[in-house]
Order: structure tokens, then C-alpha cells, then sequence
């Protein structure tokens, strides 16, 4: 039967785009050569850096996320350089897979996926690396396949205890504006994310905060590069303009999201996000589930992922959820695919929201014979009460 309502878009997103964004995104197009945009740009340039924690440039590309994971590697590394990095899940497989594409050698050491990156383990590793060979470690902030965000202040306390160079590039596709996260104080070299999470935008736009630690390894970085490159891009922006015919509307878009970001106040937009978290998790624990990420520290207050137990399909109980409450969850990925499945809380949404998809979902449940014990969007509310 045909669904009614607003459709519940719960996946760890893309996620739900504010009707301010929306409404920008569809104003006229300007010109990309003219002052109105100018303006426009530098602004944005201005303002972006914030949501990082950074005074250092923001690149700004027409991509998605996985176009900023490549412009990381290609403007910092060499043909066969060495990358260390840590399987927290599947979206750090993909990154591992994509540097080996591109001709480096990644160095993939093996996690369970039930939480984030171990930084002792980081630590010994470049400890052996007497010679210095690797020249980068990459690590995923918030892994979205699992749930399970990684302590990135450890990670360069690791690299800096073992006294190694290694420039520290971080994927913060699905947590940035979501969770808190500090490029300059952390000692990132180079921050990638996507327009389609946290910053409450469509997919279309990719981003690099970039060190000057790793913009003066890009001068002697020998991967080749022509779109990617940041320096054309950082001389054009100090201007207000781009090298190449950027994503005009979309960047109207983004100054709004940026605008709602600054008038929420990022510490209330990171509690909203860890509310809806420990609301969910209440729920999840109460009808005797677990969550796919098995560290309590390292919950992810973007998103979580649900290990349903064996013999239920994960992707059955979505597409009932789906067809009963016009409701989209994410499915498992990977060595996940269907044994989890995954709420996004995170970008646009409120308290209410959250208890409407702890409803939706337990209609699920009971409807595919899961063994649980209802009465999840009680102790979500609890725990919203007790978080307020």
C-alpha cells in the first residue's frame, strides 16, 4: 500500500536536509566568476574551518567523500610510500583498498570491527619502524559500518611517543559537525569529509583541512594530481574564487547549514547528538539486543549498529520496517551484511524524532519474531529525561 507521512530517513546518511538548506540550494545559479559569488566563498572559506577546529585552509571539492580520501593521499604521498592503517571496519577497508589502487602500500593491521582504533597498537607498530617508511597513518574517526568511534587525540599521542614523522590523516566523513573532533589541537595532518552527514547537506561536496605539515609534503609529494591539487585551489580561494566551475548551489547550501550550526552552538549540537545516542542504546539494551560496537567508551553518538541474533535477517526486519512505517535504516556492510542493522541519529532531527524510530523499529521486531522485550521507547525516554 502506498506510504503516508514523511518518510523516516535513518540511515547514517545521507542524511535529512533542513528546509532553509533545501530552499538555498534551489535559488537561482549565479555566476562563479561574478562579486555575488565571491562574496559568497569567502565567507564560507571564513566560516568552515570552525567546524573543524582549525585556522588552517579548508579545501572545498565538487565530490564525495570518497574523492577527498583520494585528494589526501595523492597530495601528500609518493609513488610506493607506506601507509599505516587500522581495520576498525569496513569503511577503513575501502580506504585501505583505494590507497592500494593508487599505487601505495598500505599496511592494514586487523581489528574485529567491535570498536575503534588502538592506539597502542599504532604506537608499536611505528616503534618498529626504525627507517621511518611509513609516511602516513590514516585512521577512520567514526566508523560508520559499526558504530564505533576511535580516541584521534591518542592517535597522535601514539605517533608522537613513538617519535615517529608520519603525517595523521583522519576520515571524518560521518562524524564531523556530529561529534566533537579538534584538527589543530589534535595534530591532524589532513581532515577528510562529505557535505551529506553532520553539515545536514546533499552528497556533492568533499573537503580537506589541511596541516602545514602536509601542505609542505604535497611541494615534494610525487603522486599525480591535476583536480585534486590544493595549492591552485588554496591561491584561487584567497580570492573568493575556484580553479574550476565549483558547486555554486551547493555551496549556497552549505553557508545556510554553516549558519544553523553557528546559531545552535556546536556544544549543543554535540549533546543532541550524544542524547539521541544514549536513547537509543537504552532502548537497545532494554529489549535485549546488542550493539555491534562492544566498547562503552567508543559509542558513536552519530549512529548504531544492532547485531540481531542468528537466524534473523537484519535486511528482512528493515524492508518490514520499511513497508510498515515508511522508515529506512542501514544495512550491514561487509562481513556485517545482514546480521546488523544501523539507526542514523545524526544531521537534522530532534528528540522526538528518535523515539519515533525506537517505534518504528520495535514494530518491526514484533512483527518478524525477533525475541525482545518491548518497551524501548519507554527507556528511551528515560534516558532523554535523565540527559535533558
Amino acid at each position: 500500500m502506498p506510504h503516508t507521512g514523511r518518510h523516516f530517513l535513518q540511515i547514517p546518511g545521507p542524511t535529512n536536509t533542513p528546509l532553509p538548506v533545501l530552499a538555498a540550494i534551489a535559488k537561482p545559479t549565479i555566476d562563479h566568476r561574478g562579486p555575488e559569488f565571491q562574496a559568497l566563498a569567502r565567507g564560507v572559506l571564513a566560516d568552515i574551518g570552525g567546524v573543524f577546529g582549525t585556522a588552517e585552509p579548508v579545501v572545498i571539492y565538487p565530490a564525495s567523500g570518497t574523492g577527498a580520501w583520494e585528494a589526501a593521499l595523492v597530495n601528500t604521498l609518493s609513488p610506493g610510500d607506506r601507509v599505516l592503517m587500522f581495520e576498525t571496519g569496513w569503511f577503513a577497508t575501502l580506504w585501505e583498498r583505494l590507497a592500494r589502487r593508487l599505487g601505495l602500500e598500505p599496511e592494514l593491521l586487523e581489528g574485529d570491527w567491535r570498536g575503534g582504533v588502538q592506539a597502542a597498537r599504532l604506537e608499536e607498530r611505528l616503534r618498529a619502524d626504525k627507517g621511518h617508511e611509513i609516511r602516513a597513518v590514516a585512521v577512520v574517526h567514526n566508523e560508520t559500518s559499526t558504530g564505533a568511534t576511535s580516541d584521534i587525540a591518542a592517535v597522535r599521542a601514539a605517533i608522537d611517543a613513538a617519535g615517529h614523522p608520519a603525517l595523521l590523516l583522519v576520515d571524518t566523513i560521518s562524524s564531523l559537525a556530529s561529534v566533537d573532533y579538534r584538527h589543530d589541537e589534535w595534530g591532524v595532518d589532513v581532515t577528510v569529509a562529505g557535505s551529506q552527514k553532520g553539515l545536514m547537506l546533499p552528497p556533492g561536496l568533499s573537503f580537506n583541512a589541511v596541516s602545514e605539515k602536509a601542505r609542505a609534503a604535497s611541494r615534494t609529494a610525487r603522486m599525480p594530481r591535476a583536480f585534486w591539487d590544493w595549492e591552485e585551489i588554496i591561491a584561487a580561494n584567497a580570492n573568493g574564487f575556484f580553479p574550476y566551475t565549483p558547486a555554486t548551489n551547493m555551496i549556497q547550501g552549505l553557508r545556510v547549514a554553516l549558519d544553523l550550526l553557528a546559531e545552535a552552538g556546536m556544544d549543543e549540537v554535540f549533546a543532541r547528538h550524544k542524547r539521541a545516542a544514549a536513547a537509543t542504546r537504552a532502548a537497545v539494551a532494554h529489549w535485549g539486543l546488542e550493539t555491534q560496537c562492544a566498547v562503552e567508551s567508543e559509542h558513536s553518538p552519530a549512529l548504531t549498529a544492532v547485531r540481531l541474533p542468528d537466524g534473523h535477517s537484519a535486511d528482512a526486519l528493515r524492508a518490514e520496517i520499511l513497508e510498515r512505517s515508511n522508515m529506512s535504516l542501514g544495512n550491514g556492510l561487509g562481513k556485517l551484511a545482514d546480521r546488523v542493522f544501523r539507526i542514523g541519529h545524526l544531521g537534522d532531527f530532534n528528540d522526538i524524532a528518535v523515539t519515533g524510530v525506537i517505534a518504528g523499529v520495535e514494530a518491526g521486531l514484533a512483527a518478524r519474531d525477533i525475541p525482545h522485550e518491548p518497551g524501548g521507547v519507554e527507556a528511551a525516554l528515560r534516558s532523554m529525561a535523565g540527559n535533558a
